[in-house]
């Protein structure tokens, strides 16, 4: 079944959600595969995984701005990731490490499962994800380890092919959600260089969220913290992190329900 949830910025996010039974198996194969792909994943993922959280995340981006001087940062954002996920690619993703053919056949089998969906007294049954051959719905136990394993080819992408080392330029990943930390004057390269790499493996760069934040000049937002330059009491200027406006007024709301 899918829901829709409202998102910050004013649009709606596309929420599946699995049988009982369904989810009974996804939760049982996500305890078995789950360490086996964590072992693969690397350093800069920290989305979804064990003792790994979203400050963690926030705290390397600060110490690449701050103790290793990659003051340029491209602030990305990817089209629709989830429900873009080409099932082809994933597939042989999961082909690396799972041998049993039934499991991997179970698992095309949630990719590709019809969605129900209720308006009003009507209840509308569609097949997308089996006829466009891409998207693992977000809100199943199984989809955050997805969409580890298929982020995990443009990380390695981008570290292989030598755009790591070129550009003094390094990623840091929290699910979909993920910045480029450059030298100056290298973000530019890399935000071409990134959008290549991601249309190569069947993804989509939104553009019009995607730009480049040069510190200390201006500040970029990341898993809820603003990153930038801040004034002590003195007036004295540094650079820092703190929440961001939305995550504050969050919070609030969530207050003012409560």
């Amino acid at each position: 079944m899918r829901v829709w949830i409202p998102k910050s910025n004013g649009g709606r996010r596309p929420l599946g959600i699995p049988c009982i039974h369904d989810r009974i198996v996804m939760m049982a194969a996500v305890l078995v595969i789950g360490p086996i792909f964590d072992a693969d994943l690397l350093d800069n993922q920290y989305g979804f995984r064990p003792k790994l959280d979203a400050k963690m995340a926030v705290r390397r981006v600060f110490w690449h701005i701050k103790d290793r001087g990659r003051r340029e940062v491209v602030d990305a954002d990817l089209r629709d990731y989830f429900t873009s996920i080409p099932h082809g690619p994933l597939m042989r993703s999961l082909t690396r490490r799972i041998a049993d053919g039934r499991l991997l056949s179970t698992i095309k089998g949630w990719l590709t499962a019809p969605v129900v969906e209720r308006s009003g007294r009507r209840t509308i049954r569609t097949a997308d994800a089996r006829k466009f051959k891409k998207g693992t719905p977000q809100g199943s136990p199984l989809s955050p380890l997805l969409a580890n394993i298929y982020f995990r080819r443009f990380l390695l992408a981008w570290r292989d092919h030598g755009h790591q080392e070129q550009l003094d330029a390094y990623v840091v990943n929290y699910a979909d959600d993920f910045v480029i930390c450059c030298r100056p004057g290298q973000a530019e390269a890399a935000m071409k260089r990134m959008t290549v790499l991601m249309n190569r493996i069947g993804l989509e760069v939104n553009e019009t969220k995607t730009r480049i934040a040069r510190l200390p000049t201006e500040r970029f937002t990341f898993l809820g913290y603003t990153i930038g330059r801040f004034y002590g009491k003195g007036g004295q200027a540094f650079i820092g992190t703190r929440p961001s406006k939305k995550a504050v007024l969050r919070l609030l709301r969530r207050i003012h329900e409560r």
